[in-house]
């Protein structure tokens, strides 16, 4: 890595160090130059506005769960690849652990709600874990319709979001994976028997138009 992309990713690094221990109130060009042991005209540099580095954040969020993901699928039979992917991220696993990132997250998130770059990058990510899990879901249950596996795998994500914000934000014992965990089978089960639905369909990952 070169000298730029190592600033670069320095900075990255300094940001999430931020939001994951003073909160999103704390963000700030100058608290992330300390962070990061840079001057804030050298951050101001590498991103000309918090926007572009909430975009790089996101990217950087993302490359931890990818990496995360790669190296422990690698040791997982293809038969048990799903259940490791929902007990990886509702961080049930001792040697492959759920990144800590929650509050970094709450802050990306919040952002979103005034950007159109960081809210299309998350619903890229978001889409992408969706077309994964769906497609493990229809490994596993090869007669489970695609629309099956696609609404399956935007459950998962509610759920899987909505318990970490519950824990991580608002405080919640983290001990409520395990009623979410099973929830989420038990979820899965009624689709696996009750294979005829007779609502409405839905386009699962859909975005406004």
């Amino acid at each position: 890595m070169d000298s730029r992309n190592e600033k670069k990713a320095a900075i990255i690094k300094a940001a999430f160090d931020v939001l994951m221990s003073r909160g999103v109130q704390a963000l700030s060009f100058e608290t992330v130059a300390q962070s990061a042991g840079l001057s804030r005209q050298l951050v101001r540099y590498y991103f000309e506005d918090s926007e572009a580095l909430m975009i790089a954040l996101c990217d950087y969020l993302a490359e931890l769960y990818r990496s995360a993901l790669v190296n422990g699928v690698a040791k997982i039979e293809e038969k048990n690849r799903l259940d490791f992917f929902f007990d990886f991220y509702f961080d049930l696993l001792s040697d492959d652990s759920k990144p800590r990132d929650d509050q970094a997250y709450d802050a990306v998130f919040a952002w979103a709600a005034g950007s159109d770059q960081v809210r299309s990058n998350l619903c890229l990510q978001y889409g992408l874990l969706g077309q994964v899990v769906a497609h493990e879901i229809a490994l596993k249950w090869p007669d489970m319709s695609p629309e099956q596996c696609g609404e399956l795998s935007y459950l998962f994500v509610c759920l899987m979001y909505g318990h970490w914000k519950m824990v991580a934000t608002l405080g919640y014992s983290s001990e409520h994976k395990y009623i979410t965990r099973r929830a989420l089978d038990r979820l899965i089960d009624s689709y696996v028997r009750n294979s005829h639905d007779t609502l409405k369909p839905v386009k699962p990952w859909a975005l406004e138009s």
